[in-house]
């Protein structure tokens, strides 16, 4: 009995009902004849509160709970979390729902509210929305139940400590896995690309067949035969598609709850499966002040499973990042011409020309692009209607910052480095954007 009074919590109802037979003792000095009223008030008191507590604890019947957590989260999304409780009691019975999160998502008035019937199931469901990688630990599921006395509830314990870990977006990438596939991209802004020239490798010479390309007759092989000779070709498969993230201190600023590397992180896990997807080498490194979270480009079924392990584990202090290093890791170790998707963020000019000898010496051996971000609050900022001096000042240089991200992409264009200036939530979708133009125009 003892450790069932550990379980007893009283409710807003019990100190209001509380306060005013209080209420009525102190105008009994006033009012004598009140004194009765009172008296008789807290006996039926004292008695609802043991009746209360016998329909908790020692009536037939109990609150029986079970919470589903995925086995991993997805970074940066909405992640359903289930409840299922069964009321075993013979009343119907008002509930409190509490659900130690981690500690990572700082929300601390959770709480859920609902009323079951007698021998009703019902389910419940909540969402969470992690910001970081790696391990988030839920706590136990605490249910509060009351009678129709609700004088007192009872405290019913679910579940142990549970330990998910949160990946990078996977819901991102069967969303666009999707979509690729299906031919809907254009829904989001992705559009077709006509083919320009012969993008193909060779296959064999074929006798002509009416509905073949006539540009493409073999006439050395129809001299030799005597009747029309074509080339046959297929499509260019198995080029290596390098993610390379920029983990340096440029790539910390928060967007939206998300830091630049997180949406970095994401696009690499969805253009990675693109890239697969479309027969051609997937692989990924990082680097700062040093080459790390090396995934050599291949295509085999483990490939994925690799690029996610790889990119859980990706970690930095965000030091200064050496853009020499990386010209050296490529020039020592990718030999063959790969398409280089380069995660970055320049917010100056000045900063680009620092960067710009070994971007151009990156690009005369293999095909780069460079992926940077636009400052979306200050641009919001930058359109508000200014309403002082200070205001237009602060404006004005906000405007500076945004025009200079322009004068970034523009300097890249005239040394032909393929850009990408995207809004941090945009990224994924205009990265497959640009992957899949390069692939329709034989850029690679």
């Amino acid at each position: 009995m003892k450790k069932a009074f550990k379980h007893i919590y009283l409710q807003k109802r019990f100190f209001l009902v509380l306060s005013g037979i209080i209420v009525c003792f102190l105008i009994s000095f006033i009012f004598e004849d009140i004194l009765l009223l009172a008296k008789a008030l807290f006996y039926l008191f004292l008695i609802f509160s043991l009746l209360d507590i016998l329909l908790l604890f020692l009536s037939k019947g109990q609150i029986t709970a079970d919470r589903t957590v995925p086995d991993k989260l997805s970074n940066g999304d909405e992640n359903c979390i289930q409840i299922k409780i069964t009321n075993q009691y013979l009343f119907r019975t008002a509930l409190k729902i509490i659900d130690e999160l981690p500690f990572q998502f700082q929300k601390r008035d959770f709480g859920l509210f609902s009323r079951l019937k007698s021998g009703e199931n019902k389910f419940f469901s909540y969402s969470v929305r992690p910001t970081e990688r790696g391990v988030y630990s839920f706590g136990s599921l605490n249910i509060f139940a009351s009678s129709p006395i609700g004088l007192l509830s009872r405290k019913y314990r679910f579940g142990v400590d549970k330990e998910v870990p949160v990946y990078p977006s996977f819901l991102q990438l069967r969303k666009y896995d999707l979509l690729a596939f299906s031919n809907r991209l254009f829904e989001y802004g992705i559009k077709k690309i006509r083919r320009i020239g012969h993008t193909m490798e060779f296959e064999q010479i074929k006798d002509y067949i009416q509905g073949d390309d006539i540009r493409n007759i073999n006439w050395k092989a129809t001299a030799k035969k005597g009747q029309l000779m074509v080339n046959q070709f297929q499509d260019e498969k198995s080029q290596p598609v390098y993610s390379v993230i920029d983990k340096g201190r440029v790539m910390k600023m928060p967007f939206n709850e998300l830091s630049l590397l997180d949406y970095a992180i994401n696009a690499t896990l969805v253009i990675s499966n693109i890239a697969l997807k479309k027969h051609d080498k997937a692989g990924m490194f990082s680097f700062s002040n040093k080459i790390e979270n090396r995934v050599a480009a291949e295509r085999r079924s483990s490939q994925m499973s690799l690029i996610l392990e790889t990119l859980f584990n990706l970690k930095t202090n965000f030091v200064e990042s050496d853009f020499s290093r990386l010209y050296i890791e490529v020039k020592r170790n990718l030999p063959q011409r790969s398409l280089l998707l380069l995660y970055t963020n320049f917010e100056t000019l000045d900063a680009l020309h620092r960067q710009l000898p070994y971007l151009q010496a990156i690009a005369k051996q293999h095909l780069l692009v460079v992926i940077f971000f636009e400052n979306t609050e200050l641009a919001a900022f930058a359109k508000e209607k200014a309403n002082t001096t200070l205001q237009i000042f602060e404006q004005t240089i906000a405007e500076k910052f945004i025009s200079e991200k322009q004068l970034v992409v523009n300097e890249l264009r005239n040394y032909g480095i393929q850009t990408i200036l995207t809004k941090p939530e945009d990224l994924t979708l205009n990265t497959i954007n640009k992957y899949l133009e390069i692939k329709a125009k034989g850029l690679l």
